[in-house]
């Protein structure tokens, strides 16, 4: 009966007790539960965990920065140009030129101000361009609206918003206009609606237009100006550079696959970090297409700089980049032949070793010998040399192709004429199993050849519409044969 008091609170505590060595049994002693301790450690936990990851976000944001300085230079840049709108606040008679409309300069800035000057002046020309379209048809319908009546004046607004918006919006799924005037576009329809509606409700209606469209113009100004003045960053010569960096990965992970392929790994067992970055190196050509397109796309806004002319061929690029393409997807498979189960005998490598390893190394110089070309914008002497002798090592790849199979029969069937027929038979299957993955191997190498002089030909498109100077050995009055 004590017992069952106990357990129903008559007890003033409830022991728990555990069995231990020999049958005895240990009373367990509860800790003391303190639940400002408690919390106090949680929250000095939360507290730790916190500044830890705000310690990791600067680390992070600094490391961004000092791999890239101009990143830094363009927050810098944005800087000034917002703290220099901001004076049609600060000073009184900037602000009475405006009036309460300068808040649009500032909004200008911060929306059209973008990395890159090609970015910016893509932007700027559109908002400015959109913003005197819309304002001045927004304007005309309103005048018309007005003289019809007070009747028909909001049908006659109504309407010309439904018709211009709804054509405005379908014209952004034409190609050119979305890539050279989708922003254009949007701005064009926010202006001419803000205009058309806010017009029926306000009667000054001409002024308020003046004042929007001039602290416009004044921003997009001012953006233009600080991004060509202050630490410009050419989107050109993103997309210039950009290229080169691709096709150096390129041939580095051509060069590193074939050498990984037909390496000895008794003679190197242990795997090297630098080799596996290489052997991935060409997924950036896969990857920066998006950022190739719109580089382009902003290149053609910019004026004149550098090497660069107005008309520089910036679409060139593009199929450059798009040949230099077609090397990756085959560099692709090419690298999972390294992981394949299905492997070959050495004694089958060696066979081809030389002749794919030669188109291999004649593939990588004659793509780092393009992406100089590009790099110094001058002809290569020695590209149509290269060619040639890449050719040359295709087909000697071809002949030992053709007599693989041969050799190996002969190598591999004895002398004795004892089940003749049936043992050659048996050996040829053998050999066959395991020429297919080193065959595999072998006709990628050829494709890859193959769109390499794809390569060569756009390149020398690109030399042509660019105007690049001629080779060092030739002679300035004789003009390059590429």
């Amino acid at each position: 009966m004590s017992n069952t008091k106990e357990v129903f609170g008559m007890s003033s505590s409830v022991e728990w007790r555990i069995q231990v060595g020999e049958g005895s049994k240990e009373i367990l002693v509860p800790e003391p539960k303190n639940r400002v301790q408690r919390l106090l450690a949680a929250l000095q936990g939360l507290f730790v965990d916190f500044t830890l990851k705000i310690c990791n976000f600067f680390k992070k944001a600094w490391k961004i920065g000092v791999d890239d300085p101009r990143k830094f230079a363009h927050g810098l840049r944005v800087g000034v140009a917002l703290c220099v709108v901001s004076l049609f606040y600060y000073m009184r008679p900037l602000y009475n030129g405006v009036g309460g409309n300068a808040i649009w300069a500032v909004m200008t800035v911060v929306v059209v101000f973008e990395y890159t000057v090609g970015a910016t002046l893509y932007k700027s020309l559109n908002r400015i361009c959109a913003t005197c379209l819309a304002g001045f048809l927004a304007i005309g319908v309103h005048w018309v609206a007005s003289q019809s009546g007070t009747k028909f004046e909001p049908f006659i607004l109504g309407a010309s918003v439904f018709l211009l918006a709804s054509a405005a919006t379908f014209s952004r799924f034409i190609p050119v206009v979305k890539a050279r005037f989708d922003y254009g576009v949007t701005i064009f329809i926010l202006t001419f609606s803000l205009v058309s509606v806010s017009g029926y409700r306000v009667e000054k209606l001409l002024d308020l237009a003046h004042q929007r469209l001039a602290t416009i113009i004044i921003g997009t100004a001012l953006c233009m100006v600080t991004a060509m003045v202050v630490y410009p960053i050419w989107a050109g010569e993103e997309l210039h550079f950009l290229i080169i960096r691709n096709m150096e990965k390129v041939s580095d992970s051509l060069d590193g696959c074939v050498a990984d392929y037909f390496k000895d790994d008794e003679a190197n067992p242990n795997n090297d970090e630098a080799c596996s970055k290489n052997l991935e190196a060409y997924k950036s050509a896969l990857n920066s297409k998006g950022s190739e397109d719109a580089m382009a796309n902003f290149a053609r806004w910019e004026p004149a700089h550098g090497l660069f002319t107005f008309n520089h061929p910036w679409k060139q690029y593009l199929k450059v980049s798009a040949a230099l393409r077609n090397c990756a997807y085959c560099i692709e498979a090419l690298n999972s032949c390294l992981y394949s189960e299905n492997k070959s005998p050495d004694f089958v490598k060696i066979h081809l070793g030389d002749s794919c390893s030669s188109v291999s190394s004649h593939s990588c110089e004659i793509i780092k010998e393009l992406a100089q070309t590009i790099k110094t914008m001058t002809r290569s002497s020695q590209i149509d040399m290269s060619v040639m002798k890449l050719n040359d090592s295709v087909q000697l790849l071809h002949e030992n192709l053709k007599s693989l199979s041969t050799s190996l029969i002969q190598e591999e069937v004895p002398q004795s004429k004892t089940n003749e027929n049936a043992h050659k038979e048996s050996v040829l299957t053998v050999s066959l199993m395991d020429v297919i993955p080193l065959v595999s191997f072998a006709s990628l190498l050829i494709e890859i050849a193959g769109r390499v002089e794809g390569l060569v030909e756009a390149v020398e498109d690109l030399a042509k519409l660019a105007d690049f100077k001629p080779a060092v050995d030739e002679k300035p009055g004789l003009k390059s044969i590429n």
